[in-house]
């Protein structure tokens, strides 16, 4: 930690960037050859890698809540999408940064407040109010719940007030910008700040408007295929979010396209990002991140989207630099579950764990200090977006297998992530995985035990935990 000006030690910043269903393996550094992420693989090389970082529940609101709650979402609420988080049961890493003297400061998606399907456009579900519905970033706040739509003149947010406030060029490329202007204030004053820009792409429409031509150029004359586990029959579990019409299924390798393309801006903007912390001289004294809330499979074991164990979904870039505490250029082989982000950065920072966290602090893993065979226990607790039965799981993943179960029939799988990266052998009825087996199972439901995860429907947390599609106080549950 650096000194200030009064001869105490300085907090150190924190700058955490995360994108939109940008998976793993689409990244440079990961060995994809249509990638262009060169400032992200540069990043990579000045960064700790923590390459086996997964999204406990790999959808977009879920993710949310349990990263910035440190709790899963049996205890968030957030088993779909379009609901609203209670704020009252939780206290939150951004109340934690703020009680401690930080500047708390979010811009972009933030998709934990709307309350009515389908109806994102109207401000009583895209503006979040000033108070407790944010969460505890109670400083500069330029946000809207979701949309992903990120073109000039249909791009918005909003600061203060239900004013809607277009962006005047791409999304992403405005963020970036709102972020360095941000950071300029921010870097002026005494106190330490943790600033959050949460970036819409590469989420889907992946349709050329929704991405500029510079970047289309880039990625145009590459040659996308479809997945080698790729299934042309759809998923029996899958919601419909995730399943694929043949008209759909025609399109992959051209959405594909638009994806890299979304991810070449992003990665470009990144770049101006850490450039600018650079000439500010933040890179000092800054913990920066990098990461996203979930993946997508395009065809995948007869999926697209996200909400399912299967590696493209859960599997997610994290590269942290902190200058001096930090080693570079090095690969942490632990799993980092989404839960385990808020507890771990607490204690780097030097701040305390709020009661109720159900995550690990894992921070003398991310140093290098220490290393944990420990799994992580991942979600689905329903449809995407929808309440309904049918579509529930859990899973077990360590180091080199995954482990998994479906609720309405009981369905198992066993992966060895190792020898089978693509996941296309359920070794669930070898006789030589039986014991293995048996282990990750029981491993994955004493966790569920710890937490109070009793593996319910969704229609459980319809009837008992939300009104309204708002999630209720637990003591009026």
């Amino acid at each position: 930690m650096k000194i200030s000006a009064g001869g105490k030690m300085k907090k150190p910043n924190l700058i955490y960037v995360f994108a939109d269903q940008l998976r793993y393996f689409s990244m440079g550094y990961a060995g994809d050859e249509n990638a262009v992420t060169p400032n992200l693989d540069a990043f990579c090389a000045e960064s700790t890698d923590l390459c086996q970082t997964v999204s406990g529940h790999p959808v977009c609101a879920p993710y949310r809540a349990s990263l910035l709650t440190g709790k899963y979402t049996t205890s968030t609420g957030m088993v779909i999408n379009e609901i609203r988080i209670n704020p009252s049961d939780h206290h939150t890493l951004a109340q934690v940064l703020d009680e401690n003297g930080y500047e708390t400061a979010y811009i972009g998606k933030w998709h934990m407040y709307a309350a009515e399907l389908g109806n994102h456009y109207d401000p009583k579900n895209s503006y979040i109010p000033k108070g407790p519905d944010r969460l505890g970033f109670n400083d500069f706040f330029a946000a809207y719940n979701f949309r992903h739509e990120y073109e000039v003149g249909t791009a918005y947010y909003h600061l203060d007030s239900p004013e809607k406030i277009f962006y005047e060029k791409y999304e992403p490329d405005a963020q970036t910008d709102m972020a360095i202007e941000q950071l300029r204030r921010l870097s002026a004053g005494e106190k330490p700040f943790a600033l959050f820009l949460s970036i819409g792409t590469p989420h889907d429409p992946w349709v050329e408007e929704n991405v500029p031509e510079k970047y289309l150029a880039k990625v145009r004359d590459k040659e996308f295929r479809l997945p080698e586990n790729y299934l042309p029959d759809n998923d029996p579990h899958a919601d419909e979010w995730a399943r694929l019409s043949e008209e759909e299924r025609a399109q992959l390798t051209e959405w594909m396209r638009v994806y890299y393309a979304m991810t070449a801006n992003l990665d470009e903007n990144f770049g101006r990002l850490r450039q600018a912390i650079r000439e500010m001289g933040l890179d000092e004294n800054t913990i920066l991140i990098f990461t996203s809330d979930h993946g997508e499979l395009f065809g995948a074991h007869g999926r697209r989207a996200k909400n399912i164990f299967y590696e493209e979904a859960v599997r997610v870039p994290f590269l942290i630099r902190w200058k001096d505490h930090l080693e570079e250029g090095v690969r942490r082989n632990f799993v980092f579950n989404t839960v385990d982000i808020m507890p771990s950065l607490l204690t780097m920072i030097g701040l305390p764990i709020p009661e109720g966290v159900e995550g690990t602090d894992l921070s003398r893993c991310i140093e290098g200090k220490e290393d944990t065979q420990e799994g992580a226990l991942m979600m689905g607790t329903g449809p995407t977006a929808i309440f309904g039965d049918g579509h529930e799981w859990r899973a077990y993943r360590t180091k080199r297998y995954t482990y998994a179960v479906y609720l309405a029939d009981g369905q198992e799988f066993l992966f060895d992530n190792e020898k089978d990266s693509k996941q296309m052998h359920n070794l669930i009825q070898n006789p030589s995985y039986t014991e293995l087996a048996e282990e990750l199972k029981g491993k994955m439901y004493q966790k569920m035990e710890e937490i109070g995860d009793t593996f319910e429907k969704n229609s459980y947390y319809e009837k008992n935990w939300v009104r309204d599609r708002k999630i209720l106080r637990k003591a009026e549950r």
